[in-house]
């Protein structure tokens, strides 16, 4: 099992690790009527087995498009030509004790033109589902949120 290694900045990002406020993007994939979760990897260090979107900080000055394009190619290895659409969501706020943080989470709604992916190592397995059948997988906290904001 890969273990995350000690998050190192670039130029340009800020290091949200000992910060309480930190603002994420949480990208639900949908193709067709399907959209897509992802198994959070036991060797990470926030929420290891927990089902997901495709996530990250947003810890530079690249605009939402932008993250949107990183996030999938890092994660997914989809390309910018594999999206379709994209919609954000009513961003929330996310307590979370365990981790002393505080998420501002930016949900966005992305259609893709396939279910081809290509996982890396932050994730072990992923799913095609129907929207509704998130209640069945140990959701990390606050994907509800995402859901409900993206599909109400």
């Amino acid at each position: 099992m890969k273990k995350e290694k000690k998050f190192k900045a670039k130029r340009g990002q800020v290091d949200f690790t000992n910060i309480r406020w930190a603002p994420v993007i949480n990208c639900v994939l949908k193709y067709k009527n399907k959209v897509l979760l992802v198994k959070r990897s036991e060797g990470l260090r926030l929420y290891p087995g927990c089902w997901n979107g495709v996530s990250g900080f947003l810890d530079d000055n690249k605009s939402l498009e932008e993250k949107i394009w990183e996030e999938l190619r890092e994660e997914v290895g989809l390309d910018k030509k594999n999206i379709i659409s994209y919609k954000l969501g009513q961003i929330f706020i996310q307590e979370e004790e365990k981790y002393n943080k505080t998420w501002i989470v930016h949900p966005v709604l992305v259609t893709i033109d396939t279910d081809q992916i290509l996982l890396d190592w932050e994730a072990q397995k992923h799913v095609w589902i129907k929207p509704s059948e998130i209640k069945n997988y140990k959701l990390l906290p606050g994907v509800d949120k995402v859901f409900k904001s993206l599909f109400s």
